[in-house]
């Protein structure tokens, strides 16, 4: 029975990466998935067939080797957006060796990696620069039949992005926004998936990078607008200086929980989040990008909807 193994797999793209895989590939095809904390993923995956929820530490590179054996392919998911620069360069640099060397000693065919539009030695953010690295890291450690995915922002529905400024608005009256002006072309989280599925099953692509982008350039404050606008509960957006969007982040990062933003987060979005038109695109795997507007209005419309209020509850309990 063919395994793969998929790291990151309980989060927001692995959960629709694992019902893209099934639906294409059916429960004939075993899905391992590894989680600090396996009994929380019961819930989003884990009733799915053919899944093995696996408690392991994923930074543990003799683990990493036993969970690959018998694999034919490791899809590599796990990134973080805030953090200090160490957290960065454990998660998105050294982790990635470790997982290119496990993939080879393991004997894994091929290996999928999800990095970011952007990225770049030279970035203007630790997460950038901090990708870069480590894609840099997955080559040099040799890893098999590499493939890297760049998408840009992800939405969909229990995206933690449109449904976040949705659920901001419920609450202020106006919304101040720093790096309002910072360019983005959201993807779809069922395309990332069903692009993810498609490297997998060509094995042409091995040794490519391929951007994942959407079908329109948006800004952030139009984003936030058309949350708004969709929430039902539309505010006006107040576009902050940089130095002022600074002292909102250090703000925030003060207060418990994971920050809604950073100044990391601010350093990012002075690089366009777009598609630099000089890899291919989302069309070399024979798939046309979704719309925004044809997906978002169903999981932010209607009032009160259900992911604009877990979203809130999310914010709420840090």
């Amino acid at each position: 029975m063919p395994k793969l193994l998929i790291l990151g797999g309980t989060g927001f793209v692995g959960t629709a990466l694992c019902e893209a895989l099934l639906r294409r590939h059916g429960p004939a095809t075993v899905l391992r998935v590894p989680s600090r904390r396996p009994e929380r993923a019961k819930g989003r995956i884990g009733t799915l067939p053919s899944v093995e929820l696996l408690a392991a530490d994923v930074h543990d590179e003799a683990q990493l080797v036993r969970l690959m054996q018998g694999c034919e392919a490791v899809i590599h998911l796990v990134a973080i957006l805030h953090g200090r620069p160490a957290d960065f360069q454990r998660v998105h640099v050294e982790l990635p060796a470790k997982v290119g060397r496990a993939a080879r000693a393991a004997g894994v065919g091929r290996l999928l990696h999800v990095s970011a539009l952007g990225v770049a030695a030279d970035a203007p953010s630790h997460y950038l620069r901090s990708k870069a690295a480590g894609e840099a890291a997955l080559r040099e450690a040799g890893a098999p039949g590499l493939t890297v995915l760049r998408p840009s922002v992800i939405f969909g529905a229990g995206d933690r992005f449109l449904n976040t400024f949705a659920a901001l608005q419920t609450v202020a009256p106006l919304l101040p926004l720093a790096g309002a002006d910072a360019q983005f072309q959201p993807v779809w989280v069922q395309d990332v998936a069903e692009a993810l599925v498609r490297c997998l099953d060509d094995a042409s692509t091995a040794g490519e990078t391929i951007e994942a982008a959407g079908p329109r350039v948006w800004t952030l404050a139009e984003l936030v607008r058309l949350a708004g606008r969709l929430a039902g509960v539309p505010r006006p957006v107040l576009p902050m200086p940089d130095p002022v969007g600074r002292l909102q982040a250090a703000v925030m990062g003060l207060l418990p929980g994971e920050p809604l933003m950073s100044a990391d987060n601010l350093d990012s979005m002075k690089a366009p989040n777009i598609a630099s038109g000089r890899l291919p695109g989302l069309a070399r795997l024979g798939l046309a990008p979704t719309a925004l507007e044809a997906v978002a209005p169903g999981y932010l419309g209607g009032g009160a909807s259900a992911s604009r209020l877990d979203a809130w509850r999310s914010l709420a309990r840090r």
